[in-house]
């Protein structure tokens, strides 16, 4: 009776970072989605972009759950740093797929053109980012193996949401464009 326990040192550390890492990145997404408001004069738009951030999530969640790893905070810290990368793949995207529309096809021919113009960007960009992480993936040394969760983070990451954009993000522009919630659909 009357006996607490509470964590110390590491564990309480640990848990207060990863608390400090989710929220400033909850504030960096509310920033981009502010950002990308004005950029593309709709509210719906940056939704699309930044369905890249659930579909990064599923690769990570694969790739640490593929080769044994658990989630720690580098694999956070991982994942946090390839959400650039693959905003920068559905930004493209998406303004790709408005500047057909502007050329005058529909909502599908823009995004399948779109796909087809950006695949070989988004696969070089995700070929690179693999190619220049897998070494550490490999490596035996005790201090590689802290980042080797972060390394899982990006590679699977970057990987599932590369495929997916290509795929996923030109339908639900589609499929928003269908129900006039695109900023396209306004200036006709």
């Amino acid at each position: 009776p009357g006996m607490t326990a509470n964590f110390e040192g590491e564990a309480k550390e640990g848990n207060t970072t990863a608390l400090s890492i989710v929220s400033k990145f909850l504030m960096g997404l509310l920033g981009i989605y502010i950002i990308l408001s004005f950029q593309f004069k709709s509210y719906f738009e940056p939704i699309m972009v930044m369905i890249a951030i659930p579909l990064s999530i599923i690769g990570v969640m694969w790739g640490h759950l593929l080769l044994g790893f658990d989630l720690t905070m580098p694999s956070i810290v991982g994942f946090v740093s390839l959400a650039g990368i693959v905003f920068n793949d559905s930004i493209l995207l998406v303004v790709f797929i408005k500047q057909h529309m502007a050329d005058g096809q529909t909502a599908h021919q823009a995004a399948v053109s779109a796909s087809r113009e950006r695949f070989r960007a988004v696969f070089i960009t995700t070929a690179t980012t693999i190619a220049g992480t897998f070494p550490l993936l490999l490596e035996t040394s005790t201090q590689a193996q802290v980042l080797q969760p972060l390394v899982v983070s990006l590679i699977f990451g970057i990987m599932t949401s590369s495929c997916l954009i290509l795929f996923v993000l030109p339908a639900l522009y589609v499929i928003l464009e269908d129900f006039g919630l695109t900023s396209q659909h306004h200036l006709e």
